[in-house]
């Protein structure tokens, strides 16, 4: 004897099937409804740079050139001070010459400055990085904060390092010198520290545009000692301009304490320096954005 089937309706079997797919469905998490904050950005950033190898040896690498090249530089100066003629003795810079290195230093944190970014265009680790936190704008002000609190503070104390190296070594070889407590030191010293930390973010800026870090190196070579090498060699008035306003030169006065009434005012010229970087960092944003990752 058969049992009688029962007949399911149409409208409980949908019913059922609801039951069934419905928990399927993604459903709304909190951490999903969570943003990624400045300070979180901060953080990660931090993490980040102070976990790549190329920061600790751009950093010791920098100090230990800088001192070096202060220490060569000075003790050579010192010695051909006596034999100069008296228009050099006069203009003779006790404080470029032992801050010389920062020609490199602008380099290796520059670098640094594009590493920041390069590397992970380099990794494709920029895609969780914005797929984490989709405000660009929020991703790439808190690498330049970041670089600059370390950018900062290491261009303080390699101009510090070379200053103290370089008056010592002058001051041995009998040429003039300066102290510490001469408000013309700490000028170029911290004002040094400033250039660097700025040369840091042209880098950033730059490898945000190329995204290259072979092209950003070459880059940062032509830009910041290329021009500058060949600066007195470009014809007439436009030598001229190029020494006393390319942004790099006009920075660089920053570490002098003789003033060549033909450029910048130390403090104007660090002025060229800072809105060329905020221009290109500017340009960098709006590309940082618009284009994919």
């Amino acid at each position: 004897m058969t049992r009688p089937t029962t007949q399911i309706p149409a409208r409980a079997t949908k019913a059922r099937r609801r039951s069934l797919v419905l928990p399927l469905q993604p459903q709304p998490c909190r951490a999903r409804g969570r943003k990624a904050t400045f300070w979180h950005c901060l953080h990660a950033e931090w993490i980040k740079i102070r976990t790549m190898r190329s920061t600790l040896y751009v950093v010791l690498g920098t100090l230990a050139f800088c001192i070096g090249l202060a220490a060569l530089n000075s003790s050579s100066a010192g010695n051909e001070f006596a034999d100069m003629s008296p228009a050099d003795q006069a203009s003779f810079d006790p404080l470029a010459t032992s801050l010389r290195g920062y020609l490199l230093a602008q380099i290796a944190l520059g670098l640094l400055g594009g590493l920041v970014i390069t590397s992970e265009y380099g990794t494709r680790t920029i895609v969780p990085t914005l797929m984490g936190v989709p405000h660009r704008s929020r991703v790439l002000a808190s690498k330049a904060v970041v670089l600059v609190g370390v950018a900062l503070p290491v261009g303080i104390a390699v101009s510090l390092a070379g200053f103290l190296v370089g008056q010592a070594s002058l001051s041995g070889a009998g040429a003039p010198h300066l102290a510490l407590s001469d408000g013309v030191a700490l000028r170029g010293i911290f004002g040094g520290g400033l250039y660097l930390a700025l040369a840091g973010l042209f880098g950033l800026a730059l490898g945000t545009v190329i995204r290259s870090t072979t092209a950003t190196v070459t880059t940062l070579f032509g830009v910041m000692l290329i021009v500058q090498a060949f600066a007195p060699a470009l014809p007439g008035g436009l030598g001229d301009w190029v020494s006393k306003y390319w942004p790099p030169i006009a920075g660089g006065q920053i570490i002098t304490s003789y003033q060549d009434p033909a450029l910048l005012s130390p403090w104007a010229g660090v002025g060229v320096m800072a809105g060329s970087v905020a221009v290109l960092m500017a340009a960098a944003f709006i590309v940082f954005r618009k284009r994919d990752a």
